[in-house]
């Protein structure tokens, strides 16, 4: 079922999400200083690809807290905005409740991707 869910997943929205990150993440390589956000965008643009059948385990400590606290504020809030209106169009029909699902996974992960890792 995963791997029908996340061709159907890539085709309807989740090509758009995995670009985003990717972008993103281009956008924090640029200086030397953004390259460990950057990272982590790209670990969550394969997530965004492909979310069925993977789960998000959050942890960290102080460092991801910081982290993820200058994560909102550059690029945090934008992403999440977009999951979440993904999802909720999704969640309009009953169908669409398992991706809009996943859409709001990834819109928690972008609020806070520090210190979560996929699993």
């Amino acid at each position: 079922m995963s791997i029908l869910g996340n061709i159907l997943w890539f085709i309807f929205g989740g090509f758009l999400s995995g670009i985003s990150w990717c972008i993103s993440g281009l956008i924090w390589c640029i200086t030397i200083i953004g390259i460990p956000y950057g990272k982590q965008c790209f670990k969550f643009a394969a997530l965004s690809f492909a979310p069925f059948g993977k789960d998000v385990e959050y942890g960290g400590g102080i460092p991801s807290v910081i982290a993820n606290v200058i994560w909102i504020i550059f690029f945090g809030i934008p992403m999440a905005l977009e999951n979440l209106l993904f999802g909720c169009i999704w969640c309009i029909t009953i169908v669409g409740i398992p991706f809009g699902l996943q859409f709001f996974k990834i819109a928690k992960l972008s609020l806070a991707p520090f210190g979560a890792r996929v699993v």
